[in-house]
């Protein structure tokens, strides 16, 4: 029994410091917020990883069924926090940038991409271009 209790307790502890890791992981570097709205207008946030690349800020979901990403499809016009400055954007997703973008965050963020794609993968990625929009 007390073998029992203690495979418990190690697998307990093991998924609190996997948890703990990703947070501390997902919030390393620069974090934008993604403000997205549902179909039934309400408003949502969303702390994520945000790159340059010719001339446009582009961000990375895991996969296409992540909540604010299947928002974002169907509300392209959104709002990107960066730097305490709010800019209206529509978002663009774009599957052939993978390769380059899922790069160009690495990068960018080192151990802590690495880290997040060690447990979840990045195969599914959807890289998210943000074009600015007038007014």
């Amino acid at each position: 029994m007390r073998f029992v209790v203690r495979l418990v307790v190690v697998a307990l502890a093991a998924l609190v410091a996997l948890s703990a890791g990703t947070i501390v992981a997902s919030e390393s570097g620069e974090v934008v917020v993604l403000r997205t709205t549902d179909v039934a207008g309400e408003p949502h946030e969303t702390r994520l990883w945000v790159v340059e690349d010719g001339g446009h800020a582009w961000l990375r979901s895991g996969n296409d069924s992540a909540g604010w990403f299947v928002q974002l499809q169907e509300r392209p016009d959104v709002t990107v926090v960066r730097d305490g400055k709010s800019l209206d954007v529509r978002a663009a997703p774009d599957v052939p940038a993978r390769e380059r973008i899922n790069g160009l965050m690495n990068e960018k963020y080192g151990w802590a991409d690495s880290y997040i794609g060690f447990f979840f993968g990045r195969d599914d990625a959807v890289p998210i271009r943000l074009e600015e929009r007038e007014g």
